[in-house]
């Protein structure tokens, strides 16, 4: 078991942190516990403890470091020339990741607050950064559209771009035939723009 004086609370935080992703990636959300995570780093539940307030927050800055990297994966597809592209990559790499990385990716989804907690603030501003990528490219297409319809339409399409990942990563789509999932986001996104351009 390793001593508290061998790392700092930071160097614990990131070990912690490093070991309930491979825990999620290799195992699934519902096999992550805080047990198994000490065991991995060699300190006890009580270190964690003292660098996370309890369970439910370890898990918050889990799906935080996934928004993040997702965000990060949005950005590179991003082209300042063309909103309608981008958005069509925006969803095709969206899909991709939820694919690649489904554990960490459905997690985000699986695990719930309870009635009375409040959402982070530093946690939110994961969650829009994301969406801030999409509505930022609606901005662009139509100058006849103000900020909120923007952002409406953004939630909107990701929405249903979300939809359909879900469908298919769980297997619901397979039962009535539907293979070529990229088609279907393509499809989806390009008639939204199409009717989103004509409002």
């Amino acid at each position: 078991m390793a001593r508290r004086s061998e790392h700092s609370q930071e160097e614990i935080k990131e070990m912690v942190l490093k070991a309930a992703e491979t825990i999620v990636v290799e195992e699934g959300f519902s096999e992550l516990k805080v047990r198994k995570v000490a065991m991995q780093i060699g300190y006890t539940v009580g270190s964690i403890y003292m660098v996370f307030d309890n369970m439910a927050d370890l898990i918050m800055h889990v799906k935080g470091r996934t928004l993040d990297d997702i965000s990060q994966q949005l950005k590179l597809v991003v082209d300042e020339d063309n909103a309608e592209q981008t958005i069509e990559q925006l969803a095709k790499t969206y899909l991709a990741y939820a694919s690649h990385n489904f554990n960490r990716w459905s997690m985000i989804f699986e695990h719930h607050l309870n009635e009375n907690d409040v959402v982070p603030e530093w946690y939110q501003q994961k969650v829009d950064n994301v969406f801030s990528l999409v509505e930022a490219q609606f901005k662009r297409l139509s100058a006849e559209h103000n900020e909120q319809q923007s952002k409406m339409a953004a939630y909107a399409l990701w929405s249903g771009v979300h939809g359909v990942c879900t469908l298919s990563l769980t297997g619901k789509l397979d039962l009535v035939g539907v293979n070529n999932i990229e088609n279907i986001v393509v499809m989806l996104v390009d008639n939204f723009i199409k009717g989103w351009k004509q409002v």
